[in-house]
């Protein structure tokens, strides 16, 4: 077995090993997986945050050995805190790095850290001030970062900035935490989910107080959450159907 860890600021893992394949998700700065199969140019990863596989070039991950990998296991996860920061390496260069990254690894790359950075547990009323400084950012399918990011890469995030652990898939997410029966139940932080005309979870958001939600829909954006799902008032109609109210934390 091989591990590694990602080097760089944000890598696309792919569904297929080749650059023009669907991206899956993306590995953010000092993400840590293992190797499952390497190929000459990909290697296929299954990351530690949420087990999540797919393909990443070679070119875009540094090997590191069983015992870095057992240590980041066991270490506290750090994350950077401000949207945009950089780490500088062993010949004073800058790399950019974005909210989220991990932090923990920064030394396995030979890299200094001297930002701001979140770990542990944080409050549930967390949750949503996080949540915002994600506003505005533009969909992006797979995307889990400030500059793109789609509806369960966002959940994730914003969880994990605030020391809590989601899947990566909207699907996925929607089998962890206590079911709510109604809205009114429900409180800031809580996710709602919603399914297609078959029945499957396709979308996830984050309820705010007074029946609002923050969620990932063309760009991350605040709209209206009743019985029916999400109300968008700049089309003037209900563009998800809610399914299901969660509680996790």
């Amino acid at each position: 077995m091989e591990y590694g860890v990602c080097n760089l600021s944000i890598v696309p893992l792919r569904a297929e090993p080749n650059d023009s394949s669907e991206m899956v998700t993306q590995v953010l700065y000092g993400e840590h997986f293992k190797v499952l199969e390497k190929r000459k140019k990909w290697s296929y990863i299954r990351l530690s945050f949420d087990k999540y596989e797919g393909w990443l070039d070679n070119k875009q991950y540094l090997n590191i050995s069983e015992e870095n990998y057992s240590e980041l296991e066991s270490k506290q996860l750090i994350l950077s805190s401000d949207m945009v920061d950089f780490v500088t390496n062993e010949k004073n260069q800058l790399l950019s790095i974005c909210m989220g990254s991990s932090i923990s690894s920064a030394k396995f790359l030979n890299h200094l850290y001297e930002g701001r950075s979140v770990f542990g547990m944080l409050p549930k009323e967390n949750i949503i001030e996080t949540a915002i400084s994600y506003l505005n950012t533009p969909y992006l399918w797979g995307g889990k970062s400030p500059f793109g990011i789609d509806c369960s890469g966002f959940t994730q995030m914003v969880y994990k900035l605030n020391g809590h652990k989601l899947f990566r898939d909207a699907s996925q997410q929607a089998t962890q935490g206590e079911a709510l029966s109604f809205i009114e139940e429900s409180e800031p932080g809580d996710l709602a989910f919603f399914d297609n005309d078959e029945g499957k979870i396709t979308h996830v958001g984050i309820i705010m107080e007074d029946n609002y939600i923050i969620h990932a829909h063309g760009k991350v954006r605040i709209d209206r959450l009743d019985h029916s799902g999400i109300f968008n008032y700049d089309v003037g109609n209900h563009t998800h159907r809610l399914r299901v109210i969660k509680r996790i934390i």
